[in-house]
């Protein structure tokens, strides 16, 4: 219709009785819905990886049958349990702490002590007693008979061999088994004596001492060696 003044007008609709009237949908509305819909796929899609991680480990393969996942993967059982890492572990490590190697366990062969030249043999012979002191030998004297290096004057003795209570004439054998120091050799040109001492102690003269005389340049292996006892100390 056109009004006065020339404008037109436009005539309302009159609102049907009981109907409600119509409005827009808020913009907070959609976004709630948006979001709903959205913490329902994240759940999906994490209920799907879940199912599907044992399977994740090893490829598929056509045909294979069904089998249960392992429980003790995903649960693990307590610290140090049957079921645990730890325990495994444990077990592991006591069996490798268990198994010694062979060569270890054996350990290395013992080295021999040195007890001279394997060259030199033993020195032979024998002692007597002179007639004339046979009455006043010691009555528990001890027969010592003593090797040294050609030339020694001093110092330890190369090899010494003791005999207590001897009877004579008596048999005797020294050699490298009777040596003093085992660093030292029973090798060389040895010189020889023998010495009846009354209290046994080789490092003491007495007067009742009875000794040999000095035999030198002897090789060792020599055999038929003679020493008399015939000098008083």
């Amino acid at each position: 219709m056109v009004g006065q003044g020339g404008r037109a007008t436009v005539r309302r609709m009159p609102n049907p009785a009981g109907s409600p009237p119509i409005r827009s949908t808020s913009p907070l509305v959609r976004v709630e819905n948006d979001t709903i819909r959205g913490v329902a796929v994240l759940l999906m899609a994490m209920g799907v990886s879940l199912v599907a991680c044992d399977r994740n480990i090893e490829p598929y393969e056509p045909g294979e049958e069904a089998r249960p996942p392992d429980l003790a993967r995903i649960f693990p059982g307590p610290p140090g349990g049957v079921g645990s890492v730890e325990g495994q572990n444990e077990n592991e490590g006591g069996a490798a702490r268990g198994a010694v190697p062979p060569s270890r366990a054996e350990g290395p062969a013992p080295l021999a002590a040195p007890t001279g030249s394997a060259s030199g043999g033993a020195i032979e012979g024998e002692i007597a007693l002179a007639t004339a002191l046979a009455k006043s030998r010691p009555d528990q004297g001890v027969l010592f008979v003593i090797a040294r290096p050609q030339g020694a004057t001093g110092g330890p003795p190369l090899a010494v061999l003791r005999i207590p209570n001897p009877s004579f004439p008596l048999d005797f054998s020294i050699g490298p088994e009777n040596v003093m120091i085992p660093t030292m050799q029973f090798a060389g040109s040895i010189s020889l004596s023998a010495r009846l001492d009354a209290d046994g102690n080789a490092m003491t003269r007495g007067p009742g001492d009875i000794s040999s005389p000095v035999v030198e340049g002897l090789a060792p292996g020599t055999a038929g060696v003679q020493l008399t006892l015939s000098e008083r100390s």
